[in-house]
């Protein structure tokens, strides 16, 4: 398994994770009290959580699916989260079996499941590094034992971005982000999507104040905000909007009747 040899392996059960989070949202089992109970007291204020969570991993599906299609036969997802199949790999893999995938996340609960992602077409490749975002250096360096980055990858990070901040919180996703991209050649494809106040905004602005208040930095970025990420690239159709009218299915349209969902998506190709 790539880059995890010396991961930790405590899970702190005493503050919620993320991801843990997002799992109770998505109906999972991989969460603890307290996570169940943060989940709980930001649905109580945004009702639209669980859709969002649910529009946005249909969103993931459908962006993995639009790049495999296209060509791309390597992935790198950034913040992988507890898996929920079916996940990135699989879509990937029932288009090209012989895609190359590898995964980052640095929650030790996902490490522990690691091995669930792990298993893909035998003709292809799916590996798991065990790093923060924040740490560039590794996650390439490792992700580089599988990954051909003299060749187009489809680098994902999805609904990362409203956990990182700017300048004035001490992070520069901006940046951050750029150092990701500046390592892919032309061909290549960027995902991403990220909470936005503008459609809901005091909903987000109740769900924000509960994540920092758990301790969980949040960052939650209006349309111009977030469009700047894919600056210098070439947005494919529709563009930025609400992840359900991203390239929508069936399921994504009738998904429309239940109501908004505050998160913004996008891929974009290097040129």
């Amino acid at each position: 398994m790539t880059g995890s040899e010396a991961a930790p392996t405590r899970i702190d059960t005493s503050r919620p994770h993320p991801a843990r989070v997002y799992d109770w949202w998505l109906g999972g089992k991989d969460n603890y009290p307290v996570d169940e109970e943060l989940a709980r007291r930001i649905l109580a204020s945004d009702g639209t959580a669980v859709r969002g969570a649910r529009a946005n991993r249909r969103f993931m599906h459908r962006a993995t699916r639009t790049a495999a299609e296209a060509g791309i036969r390597q992935f790198l997802d950034i913040g992988t989260g507890i898996p929920t199949e079916p996940n990135l790999h699989q879509v990937a893999q029932s288009v090209a079996a012989d895609a190359k995938v590898v995964y980052a996340d640095n929650d030790p609960i996902v490490l522990r499941h690691a091995e669930a992602l792990l298993h893909g077409a035998p003709e292809g490749s799916t590996e798991y590094v065990h790093a923060d975002v924040r740490d560039p250096d590794t996650i390439l360096r490792l992700a580089g034992e599988t990954l051909d980055f003299t060749q187009p990858v489809a680098l994902s990070l999805v609904a990362l971005t409203h956990y990182l901040g700017d300048d004035t919180d001490g992070d520069d996703v901006y940046g951050l982000l750029k150092r990701y991209v500046d390592v892919l050649v032309p061909g290549s494809y960027l995902t991403l999507s990220q909470v936005t106040p503008d459609l809901s905004p005091e909903a987000i602005a109740k769900a924000a104040e509960h994540f920092r208040r758990s301790g969980t930095p949040f960052f939650p970025r209006s349309l111009t905000e977030f469009s700047r990420f894919f600056d210098g690239l070439e947005l494919l159709g529709p563009g930025v909007i609400a992840v359900y009218g991203w390239r929508p299915e069936p399921e994504d349209v009738a998904a429309q009747a239940e109501g908004i969902v505050p998160v913004y998506g996008g891929v974009a190709r290097k040129v």
